[in-house]
């Protein structure tokens, strides 16, 4: 069912299928609900899933200069209550990790789960947020450039030409996000807070899901957060890069619904 939501005078775009336990799936940098269609329609069966474009991305509107984490969790949760839903499982992957890390360190109290999907827990460092000013430079002058470079260096190497059609449709995707919305992420990320601290304090199980391949994923960064929490679950993926629910379809659709399956 698709649902159309007003917020502060523009609109949020998000979708609910199936019945039982909730499930939101959370979209990363550049992308949209649209790549969680396959996972949330065999997810459907078992649960109600909520996937949403983020602000500024897919069919979302842009909110503004900055959309932070913490806003972008707070969108959820509106979509959550207007659903009349207590409780859910956040599924995130890359941005989207970090906003339902934003939204477990706001709300623990609405949050039964955690999937860290390509994801961490960390602040930017002081380098990755330059990297993140230049790369905001680099979109104001050459948007469809950027995307055409960035797209195919989030696959493992020996999967780019495997799957290139994939990545082609990521790339028209991402080609639908306008410039504001980018940045607006772009800024969002640069300042995000430290949430390592607050993994230790959630009594949510969480499930880290790492490619040992990713470019943008420190691996033993993540197995040291993975330390943290009271339950925790780690899958390392050994042949992918930071698109595992792509590069490992199977082995990744598997794990997650077992995790939610177990902790419901």
């Amino acid at each position: 069912m698709k649902v159309q939501l007003q917020h502060q005078g523009r609109k949020i775009n998000y979708q609910v299928n199936g019945t039982g336990e909730a499930i939101v799936l959370l979209h990363g940098f550049l992308e949209s609900q649209d790549i969680w269609e396959k996972f949330s329609q065999k997810l459907s069966s078992d649960f109600k899933v909520i996937t949403t474009d983020l602000p500024g991305h897919g069919q979302t509107e842009v909110f503004g200069d900055i959309h932070s984490m913490e806003f972008m969790a707070d969108m959820v949760r509106l979509i959550l209550q207007t659903q009349n839903i207590d409780k859910a499982i956040f599924i995130g992957h890359s941005m989207g990790g970090y906003v339902a890390l934003a939204f477990a360190e706001k709300y623990p109290e609405m949050t039964g789960g955690l999937v860290i999907f390509h994801s961490h827990a960390g602040a930017d460092t002081e380098e990755a947020k330059m990297n993140r000013s230049r790369t905001i430079q680099i979109i104001e002058q050459n948007r469809i450039g950027f995307i055409n470079t960035f797209i195919p260096d989030l696959f493992a190497p020996a999967n780019v030409s495997k799957l290139k059609n994939e990545i082609e449709h990521l790339k028209e995707l991402a080609e639908k996000t306008p410039k504001e919305g980018i940045i607006a992420a772009l800024n969002g990320m640069k300042e995000r807070t430290d949430k390592t601290e607050m993994l230790s304090q959630l009594d949510a199980p969480v499930l880290f899901i790492i490619g040992k391949q990713d470019k943008r994923i420190n691996l033993m960064h993540v197995l040291e957060q993975a330390a943290n929490p009271k339950h925790s679950e780690v899958l390392i993926l050994n042949d992918a890069g930071h698109m595992g629910y792509i590069e490992a379809p199977r082995m990744t659709f598997e794990t997650i619904r077992n995790f939610c399956k177990k902790i419901t």
